[in-house]
Formats: structure tokens, C-alpha cells, sequence
């Protein structure tokens, strides 16, 4: 590996590892929130919150899916 190619692994594996950092506090941050039911109160639950829930779970989808290459992101 050349010294320009080591250079930019080097700084690619920084931002990767970054990137991973934030990944991770935002996981820790939505897990945290769903064991307290993101906030609701099940004696006031309305289509509201199940519908911002189905939101948030097919974007969390739709991640899951690209990475393990499932659905429409099938190899």
C-alpha cells in the first residue's frame, strides 16, 4: 500500500469510526426511549403515537434491510 493509500484507510477508518459512534449514541438514545414506550402514556395512547411508532419502525426497516441485504435490497 502506497503512503497516499495508507493516508486516506487511515482517514476513512476515522470517519467510519466516528460515524459508528453516532450510530451508536442514537441506538442507545432510541433504546432508552422505547423501554419507557417513548414517553406514552397508556392511559392516553392515540393513533397518533402507533402511527409515529410504524413510521419509525419501517425507517429502522428499511436500514436493517440494507444492510442484511434483505427485501428489496436482495443481492
Amino acid at each position: 500500500m502506497t503512503d497516499r493509500a495508507a493516508r486516506n484507510q487511515e482517514r476513512s477508518l476515522a470517519a467510519f469510526l466516528a460515524k459508528k459512534a453516532e450510530f451508536d449514541a442514537l441506538l442507545a438514545e432510541l433504546a432508552q426511549a422505547s423501554a419507557d414506550h417513548f414517553g406514552a402514556d397508556p392511559e392516553t395512547v392515540l393513533w397518533g403515537e402507533a402511527a409515529w411508532l410504524s413510521d419509525a419502525t419501517a425507517k429502522l426497516k428499511d436500514i436493517a434491510d440494507q444492510h442484511f441485504r434483505r427485501g428489496e435490497y436482495a443481492a
